[in-house]
């Protein structure tokens, strides 16, 4: 039988946002699978330097309206340690709640999105139907069910106030009692487990070597996570264990998700108990002195890396995101590999995909016709001759006027 390629995306009913997949089959199997991004760049890091911090929070939240509060929360944390702004303790137990609760919103998510794709519609209604408790929770301490805007420069805006704590922790305990008929699902129902293990398998090498993160790389026994590897916030001060799993497949991604769902209850209410008192915020100047950092996240779907460089002005001279998806994406091509054709949502969606928050493509249109496709020498060559010509000094010049004036 002859090797058959049929393209999957970037528009096609199994995937929910614009990503082309080039699968290469013999008769049901994938023998090869070829992931290409760049179908939903919105240029949000040059957005970001055209505005002032203020402005870039909201526009950060809304790289991915999932992980909102993870990529406002890595913004001002690179902007705080450039600016040596000392953050109230209470406020970060507040950043703390929500990136929580933030964590159960996008695992919940997840679990529907997941039932979905395999034809359990039911798990997808009865998780959803859970998600409206943290999205009224969030709604409640924010505002907002989905961009929460609660972070500042200096702090968040909003208090939580004992009733507000009150109402949390009743809706965490509904919450864990429906996540415990989740996990004896998932541990039980043999159609369940007889569909997700050995599916798009990812062996603990494959996912070191690729640099698989957060719960595809905990669900091929990668025991790596921010949280506890490089502190933030109040981790430090909390006590939980970092789940893993050593299936190795969809089924295991699905295990260490139910169960970071669990730790992330007791988190919650550690914080509650031991917020400190004191203010929510501190006053930050507006200009940030020029300097640069280096912030790492802890999102629902892994690693969030942000760089900021400052230049001593209200706006931000470079802005840099890294995505967890584009850190795992490359783990799909080999999941993928000996799969069977009708895995591909499955596989695809196990690392729970957001190509919105991934694209950082460019693509360089030359004046004749088609594109011109530019080498890292090349791209670092023309950025360097665009900053001397557009935004920056031609140190060149300057150094040859020097040495002729002192002549």
């Amino acid at each position: 039988m002859s090797n058959v390629t049929i393209p999957v995306g970037p528009q096609h009913p199994a995937l929910k946002e614009p990503a082309s997949f080039k699968i290469t089959i013999n008769g049901e199997r994938i023998e090869r699978a070829d992931v290409r991004l760049g179908y939903n760049h919105r240029g949000v890091e040059k957005a970001c330097e055209e505005r002032n911090y203020i402005q870039d929070i909201y526009l950060i939240e809304r790289v991915c309206g999932i992980c909102s509060h993870s990529h406002s929360t890595a913004f001002v944390l690179a902007v705080e340690e450039i600016a040596a702004i000392e953050v109230p303790k209470r406020a970060f137990y507040i950043r703390t709640i929500i990136a929580e609760l933030e964590r159960i919103h996008s695992h919940l998510l997840w679990l529907g999105v997941a039932g979905h794709e395999i034809g359990f519609d039911t798990l997808l209604m009865y998780s959803w139907r859970d998600r409206e408790i943290v999205m009224d929770i969030l709604n409640m301490l924010t505002g907002n069910r989905v961009n929460y805007g609660i972070n500042t420069i200096g702090g968040v805006r909003r208090d939580i106030t004992p009733k507000q704590a009150q109402e949390i922790l009743c809706g965490i305990d509904k919450l864990e009692e429906r996540t415990r008929y989740y996990i004896e699902l998932a541990t039980e129902e043999v159609t369940l487990i007889n569909r997700l293990s050995g599916v798009g398998f990812l062996s603990h090498e494959d996912a070191l070597h690729l640099g698989a993160i957060g719960p595809t790389g905990r669900g091929s026994a990668v025991d790596r996570d921010i949280r506890r590897d490089d502190p933030y916030l109040s981790y430090p001060e909390l006590q939980f264990k970092i789940v893993t799993d050593d299936h190795c497949d969809v089924y295991g991604r699905t295990l260490v998700r139910v169960g970071e769902l669990m730790e992330s209850y007791g988190m919650i209410r550690q914080l509650l108990q031991n917020i400190p008192e004191g203010p929510i915020s501190v006053k930050a100047p507006r200009k940030i002195p020029a300097g640069r950092a280096f912030s790492r996240y802890e999102a629902p779907r892994g690693e969030d890396v942000h760089y900021i460089q400052a230049n001593g002005t209200d706006m931000p001279e470079r802005v840099k995101l890294r995505a967890p998806t584009l850190a795992n994406v490359q783990s799909v091509a080999r999941m993928l590999e000996n799969s069977y054709l009708a895995d591909v949502p499955i596989v695809v969606a196990s690392i729970d995909p957001c190509f919105s928050c991934t694209d950082r493509m460019i693509s360089l249109r030359t004046d004749g016709p088609g594109e011109k496709l530019m080498s890292w020498p090349e791209l670092h060559a023309f950025s360097l001759d665009w900053n001397r010509k557009n935004r920056g000094i031609d140190f060149t010049n300057l150094n040859k006027r020097l040495i002729e004036k002192k002549v």
